[in-house]
């Protein structure tokens, strides 16, 4: 991590990707985004990938960061990484210092130090036409991980008697402070959270949190009983809606939620709890907190609202509680928050912009309304989403499982398939134009148990009938020996992405499939399965990174008992995502007892070079619907792997 802030900060590139450049942009680099190798630190830079990054980075106003220099013990040596920022120029080398010498020039983003130890402290320098530009400077992580310490709330009684405990849960990024360096927003569930089904469950209120990296907390929010605590409750959305350089939050609160400061939101003495502890009525709220003090700014009326439960499909609230976040740049420039009520039956969203002073609502979609209703946009919901712009028009889409709404609040396509539980959008295919969208089903009779479909216009590309209750499903290049993805599911079977079988076994290790997620952590350009090792005797799980090497059983090449996963047979991380260092992605995991997160970076070198992730649009997007629902893994807006 950082010691010392940057003596100055990089203003953010503001501007908008016209579909004629974009045009221009998948043609030279035929839909993909290559990226820069080296066989030595003397090979030039292809000239195509670095102008595809410099018009990435001006989509969108992405977020001003520092190159997050991070250095990890690693086999003979001490790696070093850090950050390719979007709007690098193409020219862009940097210098790298060890105890003040220097030791590296380098086009590179990472240098493995084989005269580096635990106790070294590193400098990165980026050099642009000759010159020299501020450092930044950072220690070893000695242990391999950065622990960030953490104050656990109390726990406490709920009405019905029940004692309860917190755990850390998922956890989101953003630039609180303004200072080019990514805090957390790390969300505490209590022991007692409950899936929306339990109507009869009381549970602990939803505590959330924001730390820096050194452990320092900024704040505490509680959203207090009539917010009852699980995935489909409380989820929530950090990013930098006004542009100011800070990240705001945005979440669901009620009458008695409260703030860092102690300001209660709504009337404080009121109770909505039902007989059974299911919250079916009373006011619901649409609150916006400051991201470096945690005090509300603004709070409105949710919507979609909840209105008569029986409307969404239900009389206790199964249906209407099933409710997901996303943030999404519906006009091309700046971002917007988008909340959702239904999956099941009825499906509605709304999206609504923040200016800095207050909240409004741009659109809302109800499957029920006029406009929709008859076509095919009810019982679509997933339990996550995706954002990405699926038609070129430099405008995002929201993909809600089998159905997408256009950037203005309409419908934009549905495959009438049905609900599901696990969705990937990316540019999967690389061999054919756009971006595609992997999706499981749960009902039995669906057409497809798993099946690929073009994300612009919905058209299934291929898939499987399975006559089963398809749970789980992912896509992500493992391998260079089949062009694109590769997609697999608990429907059985492993596929190209062209829906060509690889085998009847899906990847595993030790007797357990794996797809619950996906991340980029050794050298190459495929990804790795990021999931627990489970058991269900203890009731946790562990984390693990496994790697495909061409067969079903897959390869362990990292992994940490101390490491605990959440969400239960999910085996969430708290967080994965590229917060420091190169494009490669870092894994956030609690410890035993949520008294600290455990920040992992990886310790392997690369001969690629890519600006961070976190500069491209589907990515970070993704990155801040990640704590949604169950839980994916994000993907970007162009096709990186291995052909």
């Amino acid at each position: 991590m950082s010691l010392t802030p940057p003596a100055t900060h990089r203003r953010p590139r503001r501007g908008r990707l016209l579909a004629a450049a974009l045009a221009a942009l998948l043609v030279a680099t035929g839909g993909s985004l290559a990226l820069d190798r080296f066989a030595d630190a003397a090979d030039a830079l292809p000239a195509p990938a670095n102008k595809a990054t410099k018009a990435l980075a001006a989509a969108r106003v992405a977020e001003r960061l520092d190159r997050g220099l991070v250095a990890v013990p690693a086999d003979g040596g001490t790696l070093v990484t850090w950050r390719m920022l979007g709007d690098d120029p193409e020219g862009v080398s940097f210098k790298l210092y060890r105890g003040g010498k220097l030791i590296e020039e380098t086009q590179k983003t990472n240098y493995f130090d084989t005269g580096g130890n635990t106790s070294s402290t590193y400098e990165i320098r980026a050099t642009v036409n000759g010159t020299e530009g501020p450092g930044e400077k950072a220690r070893v992580w000695g242990s391999g991980r950065l622990d960030i310490p953490l104050q656990k709330p109390a726990g406490g009684t709920t009405r019905d008697g029940v004692t309860y405990t917190y755990s850390a849960n998922d956890t989101s990024p953003g630039d609180l402070d303004g200072d080019g360096q990514y805090e957390l927003v790390v969300k505490w569930v209590p022991s007692n959270a409950t899936d929306v089904a339990n109507s009869g469950t009381c549970t602990g209120p939803t505590v959330y949190d924001a730390y820096k990296l050194n452990g320092k907390r900024l704040w505490r929010i509680n959203l207090g009983t009539n917010v009852r605590s699980g995935s489909h409750y409380d989820s929530f959305q950090v990013f930098d809606y006004d542009r100011d350089g800070k990240a705001e939050m945005a979440v669901r609160t009620s009458d008695g939620s409260k703030d860092a400061a102690g300001t209660v939101i709504g009337d404080r003495n009121a109770s909505h709890l039902a007989n059974n502890c299911a919250v079916l009525s009373g006011a619901e709220f649409l609150s916006v907190f400051n991201g470096a003090s945690g005090r509300v700014m603004d709070s409105v009326p949710f919507e979609p609202a909840r209105g008569s439960v029986a409307d969404w499909g239900d009389t206790w609230g199964n249906r209407e509680g099933r409710l997901l976040s996303a943030t999404a740049y519906l006009d091309g420039t700046k971002p917007s928050m988008v909340f959702t009520r239904g999956i099941y039956a009825r499906t509605a969203l709304a999206a609504y912009d923040w200016n800095g002073s207050d909240l409004t609502r741009r659109w809302k979609f109800d499957s029920n309304s006029s406009a929709n209703r008859g076509k095919g946009y009810e019982q679509q919901g997933n339990h996550n989403l995706a954002v990405a712009d699926v038609d070129g028009d430099g405008k995002d889409e929201i993909m809600y499982g089998a159905m997408a709404v256009d950037d203005n609040g309409s419908g934009l396509w549905t495959t009438k398939l049905g609900h599901g539980d696990a969705l990937h959008v990316g540019d999967l295919n690389p061999a054919r134009p756009g971006l595609e969208s992997f999706n499981v089903h749960e009902h039995k009779d669906s057409a497809y148990g798993f099946e690929m479909h073009d994300a612009k216009t919905g058209q299934v590309l291929w898939g499987r009938k399975t006559g089963t209750d398809v749970g789980r499903g992912i896509c992500a290049d493992l391998t260079r020996q089949y062009a694109g993805a590769e997609c697999w599911s608990s429907g059985g079977g492993l596929y190209t992405a062209a829906g060509e079988k690889i085998s009847d076994g899906v990847p595993a290790f030790g007797g357990g499939a794996s797809y619950n997620s996906v991340i980029w952590w050794d050298g190459d350009a495929n990804r790795e399965l990021l999931d627990h090792r489970w058991s269900g005797s203890a009731r946790s799980g562990y984390g693990q990174v496994l790697k495909y090497d061409g067969d079903s059983e897959l390869s362990r090449i990292w992994h940490d008992q101390d490491a605990k996963s959440n969400n239960w047979t999910k085996g969430s991380p708290a967080l994965s995502a590229d917060l420091l260092g190169d494009w490669r992605e870092e894994m956030i995991w609690r410890n035993a007892d949520s008294t600290a997160l455990r920040l992992y970076s990886t310790p392997h070198p690369t001969e690629y070079r890519l600006p961070t992730l976190m500069h491209d649009p589907v990515y970070r997007t993704g990155v801040a619907w990640q704590n949604t629902g169950y839980n994916q893994p994000p993907q970007v807006s162009y096709y990186l792997g291995t052909k």
